[in-house]
């Protein structure tokens, strides 16, 4: 699948699944996607958009929170157990319990409607670049003669291989970006990282500093690895900067 999605970024054709049920909006969102050169399939049901999603397998997904049939945030939460692409997620409702909602199922990203196209654009620029680089860091990590596959770190253990982190022996389960997040974090380990900088490199988002979408997803990750999360020790708080991951 990795090496289709290569394929299909090098080829300057990512597919996009626009998903809204506003006829205006959607033809709209088809006709801007495609006049910048995206493949672009769309649904206007939630339902209709995961049989949509598991057969068209997109690069990125544009979706409306309010849909027939499943909501956005059900919609959201079936996909990302079954595939790992961007998700952003379209909105009128700007309550941050939505915003939180979306980033805690999965989503990428948060967009308010009314937004501009050109805004709009560039995160779906974003996103797809940065998830390309992650796909060129996977593929490097592979194929590296030296390349470190097992971080072992007492009774947490990560194998980049198989893509599985496990606990004192039984397997965690992790969210595709809180598994990013710990991937980086661990192969920077000893290393101050700041929020900023990790909204970079892990979300992709150079245009936006929202640094809470960092809080949030570390305060995840020791919820799951850490034996006291209210003491960690293994992700520690760098004050007034970030965190950093302890040898």
């Amino acid at each position: 699948m990795q090496e289709a999605k290569s394929a299909c970024y090098n080829a300057g054709m990512a597919k996009i699944l626009v998903v809204e049920d506003d006829t205006t909006l959607r033809e709209g969102l088809v006709f801007n996607l495609q006049s910048h050169g995206y493949e672009v399939v769309w649904a206007d049901s939630g339902p209709s958009a995961i049989g949509t999603a598991h057969g068209a397998m997109p690069d990125l997904i544009l979706l409306d929170v309010m849909l027939p049939g499943l909501d956005g945030f059900q919609v959201c939460r079936i996909l990302r157990d079954e595939m790992s692409c961007p998700i952003l997620m379209l909105t009128a409702r700007v309550e941050e319990i939505d915003r939180v909602v979306g980033l805690e199922i999965g989503a990428d990203d948060y967009i308010n409607k009314p937004f501009s196209m050109r805004e709009l654009l560039a995160r779906i620029k974003a996103h797809l670049r940065h998830e390309r680089m992650v796909l060129n860091r996977a593929a490097e990590t592979k194929v590296g003669e030296n390349a470190e596959q097992v971080f072992r770190f007492g009774d947490l253990v990560m194998d980049l291989e198989r893509q599985e982190v496990t606990l004192r022996g039984s397997p965690i389960n992790l969210k595709p970006k809180e598994y990013a997040l710990l991937v980086y974090l661990v192969q920077h380990q000893g290393q101050a990282l700041t929020r900023k900088h990790l909204l970079e490199e892990v979300w992709g988002w150079t245009y936006i500093d929202d640094t809470h979408t960092v809080d949030v997803h570390i305060h995840w990750l020791r919820e799951l690895i850490e034996e006291d999360p209210q003491k960690p020790k293994r992700i520690v708080t760098v004050r007034g900067s970030g965190y950093r991951f302890e040898r």
